[in-house]
């Protein structure tokens, strides 16, 4: 019994010398690259807002549920985050990178397998052994299993970014998407709201017409636009089906019918955003967290690379017992243990190992160059939004002067057609300026409203806990 437990605490030391003995990592310190892009926003004529909120809050710490404030819209993303095929994928990828990471960890930490030996010698001479062994553990002196753990652990990291980036861009697309659908239905029913306006006009120049009292060509034109009303209407039938398409796809569902906005008057909106950020946020952004974690990776290679070029010590040890007869095997004395170190000591690989040196190197400098890429498209993309942003509201306020200035138009030039003082090519005129005032109307706030949701997507983390709330 004594014996035993000499021979457990003989493995056990040994084990803890084999930990103890792992040495530091030889990749080089990591300097987060310098910030390519000024520290503020562009300033001009375009830029007159810059994306925070009244209270203070930048729009980078609003959960979506806040942000998109419409209860519809709300129950929309919902549904995507549980459903969407491209956030699930991404959601495996990290369970993959978690398990990648774990098998890297893992080999740090030596191995114990237990064995079970007969030998056959003779028909008379057979040798039993039962015991607990480290077999093929590297001792890691020079950091080359440490360096591979840092890389992978890197690599969930940043996979996690990737999945979260993934979680941004999918409420923004399912918020745009049903923008876009409220659009196109306010649209069709203006649309139709048209059509009916010019049939009732078409139908009183036909009994003009047939008393004299309008000529050929007014009954003509009242017909055009009679029917290039209609064909409006089918096209906005065709592109609503192909919204409620778009928004089954993206939701990875198909989108209750009671959640679906039929037009923008069901106020489908999402929160303002007034001054406060600076650019330094963009380093919230998931999508350069990501490109960091990635770049950290390459610099951890290259610490693996440089411990290649160190010998490399494999440890193979048993501890157990042994005996001629199987009921002697765990009798004193019976202990036995063995120790093989494998020492394998680089000499001439004909330039491999600086060749995978000079590799891990140059991925390092790739991974900065996209890295600082990341951060100029990002700041590019906040750059643009925030110059539409900065005039939206005036051509906002412009369009609703327009629609009411052709509107006023409209109905003066009926009233000179009816009292017989113009023709009726100046009211077709004042109702498709009118016509035309009114769609772009409703195209201006549907940019206006995807610029908010462009801002909300381009400036930050979307708040980490309102995304993964489902």
């Amino acid at each position: 019994m004594e014996s035993r437990k000499r021979t457990t605490t003989a493995l056990c030391l040994f084990l803890g010398l084999c930990i103890g003995l792992t040495g530091c990592t030889m990749a080089p310190t990591y300097i987060r690259p310098e910030t390519p892009v000024p520290d503020v926003w562009p300033s001009g004529p375009a830029y007159q807002q810059q994306p925070g909120n009244a209270s203070g809050q930048g729009v980078t710490d609003i959960p979506w549920q806040s942000f998109f404030t419409d209860s519809h819209l709300q129950g929309l993303i919902k549904l995507a985050l549980e459903n969407n095929r491209n956030l699930r994928i991404a959601a495996l990828n990290i369970e993959r990178s978690r398990a990648q990471y774990q098998i890297k960890r893992a080999e740090l930490i030596p191995k114990l397998d237990a064995l079970s030996i007969v030998n056959n010698q003779a028909a008379s001479d057979q040798k039993y052994t039962v015991a607990l062994g480290v077999s093929g553990y590297e001792l890691d002196l020079f950091g080359r299993v440490q360096s591979l753990k840092d890389q992978a652990l890197e690599q969930y990291l940043a996979t996690e970014q990737a999945r979260h980036t993934v979680q941004i861009s999918l409420v923004a697309e399912v918020a745009v998407t049903a923008l876009n659908l409220a659009a196109d239905r306010e649209r069709l029913q203006l649309s139709q709201e048209t059509l009916k306006t010019q049939q009732s006009s078409l139908a009183l120049i036909q009994r003009r017409f047939e008393v004299g009292a309008s000529s050929e060509l007014d009954l003509r034109q009242a017909q055009t636009q009679v029917e290039s009303a209609r064909v409006d209407i089918a096209r906005a039938i065709t592109l609503v089906a192909q919204d409620e398409n778009n928004l089954n796809l993206v939701m990875g569902c198909q989108a209750p019918a009671n959640l679906l906005p039929s037009r923008f008057s069901e106020k489908l909106e999402v929160q303002e955003v007034r001054p406060g950020l600076p650019s330094t946020v963009l380093l919230r952004r998931p999508d350069i967290l990501q490109a960091e974690h990635q770049l950290k990776g390459f610099n951890a290679n290259i610490g693996a690379a440089r411990a290649a070029f160190f010998p490399r010590i494999t440890l193979i040890s048993t501890v157990g017992t042994r005996s001629d007869e199987l009921s002697g095997l765990f009798k004193s004395g019976s202990d036995v243990w063995t120790f093989s170190p494998q020492i394998v000591v680089p000499i001439f690989d004909a330039g491999a190992r600086s060749a995978q040196l000079q590799v891990a190197e140059v991925d390092r400098e790739i991974a900065v160059a996209q890295y600082e890429q990341a951060i100029q498209t990002g700041f590019r993309e906040v750059a643009d939004a925030l110059a539409q942003r900065g005039t939206i509201d005036e051509q906002w306020a412009a369009q609703q002067a327009l629609v009411t200035a052709t509107n006023v138009r409209y109905l003066l030039a009926q009233a000179r057609y009816d009292k017989g003082i113009d023709s009726y090519l100046n009211v077709l005129d004042a109702q498709r300026s009118l016509y035309s005032a009114q769609q772009g109307l409703i195209a201006t706030r549907l940019a206006r409203l995807i610029n908010l949701v462009t801002l909300y997507k381009v400036l930050g983390d979307g708040s980490k806990e309102g995304l993964h709330s489902q």
